[in-house]
């Protein structure tokens, strides 16, 4: 059964390249390579096969293979566009025959049963409204004993948003789908995996979006216009302000996550 009826594509050219050039070629997240070693930190890829889901334009799958030394990256997004891009950076740097890259539609994630050792995410299961059906699908495609490292943007709690969240959705203007840490774990726990952890991120997070606000408004300016226009880089100045008020309350908490399948899963 799918856990989405339909899909529409969310991050056009314009979008991608605006989020590149604030966070880096390939990435539509923050933190970069430095991020994606902080969540795997202590994990040994290598000789594995990895799942990097919600893989956007393909920064972070690339990054796993060249650094990491797994037996084989896999990509997967439900946004056509996204693959094309990653698929085109795949060929330019060389890596197109270590990393694959695959599209499908929203519903059950399109790989058999215990084909990874890890799935990895970065800052992409928000866009999924139904958790138990996304960690179960993960679970179901880690091999017993395999691990699960991701990172995501979640909410401080599960009521009703605040007005200053409401007013940072409405301003995104994206498939948001944001639950508690608490949530979180509990859906991964009733999915059968074991020893779930979540580490709040929101203060590392919050100083990095003034930070990147303050450069989005300064030095980032003239060339984020150039590439995209001023309509949107002006949009994305009051996305951007709109997301530190909910930083700031800590309402807004990224959050790392891991969890490993049980030996017998």
């Amino acid at each position: 059964m799918s856990a989405v009826a339909e899909h529409e594509a969310e991050y056009d050219d314009d979008s991608v390249r605006f989020l590149e050039i604030m966070w880096g070629e390939g990435y539509l997240s923050p933190g970069g390579p430095d991020e994606v070693a902080r969540i795997l930190a202590g994990t040994d890829l290598a000789g594995k096969a990895v799942l990097d889901f919600g893989c956007g334009s393909g920064g972070v799958a690339l990054h796993l293979a060249r650094t990491f030394s797994p037996a084989a990256v896999t990509g997967y997004d439900v946004e056509m566009p996204l693959i094309e891009k990653a698929r085109r950076r795949a060929e330019r740097a060389g890596q197109a025959d270590r990393v694959d890259f695959v599209h499908a539609a929203p519903g059950d994630v399109p790989f058999a049963d215990a084909s990874f050792d890890l799935v990895f995410s970065k800052d992409a299961m928000l866009h999924v409204p139904d958790k138990d059906w996304l960690f179960g699908e993960i679970f179901r495609v880690l091999k017993p004993g395999g691990l699960f490292l991701a990172s995501d943007w979640l909410m401080s709690h599960d009521g009703p948003p605040s007005a200053d969240m409401v007013a940072y959705l409405d301003a995104e203007g994206l498939s948001f789908n944001m639950r508690s840490p608490q949530f979180y774990a509990s859906a991964m726990q009733r999915a059968g995996f074991e020893a779930v952890r979540t580490v709040n991120r929101n203060p590392w997070y919050r100083e990095v979006a003034r930070g990147e606000l303050e450069r989005l408004r300064g030095e980032l300016y003239e060339k984020a216009v150039a590439s995209v226009g001023a309509a949107l880089v002006d949009r994305n100045i009051a996305t951007w302000r709109a997301m530190q008020k909910v930083l700031d309350s800590g309402e807004h908490c990224p959050t790392h996550l891991s969890a490993h399948k049980p030996e017998a899963g």
